[in-house]
């Protein structure tokens, strides 16, 4: 089930779900991160700003329209809502977008290095390496702007000196993601504290491209 196949209301409980689901994981801490999903009118429902995802319901969401404003909601949107917007404006096959500070992830972020494609599911999943996008204010257009750039061709980009981001079909895709990111990066961690990474044959990359094109898509 995708947000395509989902109403209105299905589609707030899943995102409400995944940001209580994001907190007990341990990919953000206190009010950190966000999330935000399409709905089936095209409008955009997000998660509250600086609201704890513990005590968290459905009627603390907020529905903006794809330009960010207000459309229902006693709340203000995600500071964030501009990286949100921007990914969902640029790509219709985007559906939904998580923004989390997951913690080995983060460490890649904060030292301006990509998490590098040495494991097969990321390469059917991600669709490769995940990239850094250049370091812009957090909150700010120009981070949205920046991002959205990084997302046409794999589902996740790390934020520079800030943390993650995931986008895929629904907001429980985009959690899936981030953890398969986040198990990633602490692999990769842990493995060149052994020796050098060795990467995946070629050969393997090139079965492995179209795979993630082709899920994208459906």
């Amino acid at each position: 089930m995708t947000t395509m196949t989902m109403t209105a209301d299905e589609i707030k409980a899943q995102l409400l779900a995944t940001a209580k689901a994001m907190i007990s994981d341990g990919l953000v801490e206190g009010t950190a991160g966000n999330l935000s999903a399409r709905l089936p009118d095209g409008n955009v429902v997000l998660t509250p700003s600086s609201l704890p995802y513990e005590t968290m319901t459905i009627d603390d969401l907020v529905v903006t329209d794809i330009d960010g404003n207000v459309l229902a909601g006693e709340r203000s949107p995600t500071t964030e809502k501009d990286l949100h917007l921007s990914c969902l404006r640029k790509h219709d096959d985007i559906h939904a977008v998580m923004h989390c500070h997951a913690m080995f992830a983060t460490m890649f972020a904060i030292t301006h290095q990509p998490i590098p494609c040495v494991i097969e599911e990321v390469d059917v999943y991600i669709g490769g390496d995940v990239p850094v996008a250049t370091y812009k204010m957090t909150g700010s257009r120009e981070l949205g702007d920046e991002v959205s750039e990084w997302v046409g061709d794999r589902a996740a980009v790390l934020m520079a000196n800030h943390g993650l981001l995931t986008v895929g079909k629904d907001p429980a895709d985009c959690l899936k993601l981030a953890q398969l990111v986040e198990r990633t990066a602490q692999i990769v961690w842990g493995a060149r504290l052994l020796g050098d990474l060795v990467p995946l044959p070629e050969s393997t990359k090139k079965k492995m491209a179209p795979i993630y094109k082709l899920m994208r898509g459906m």
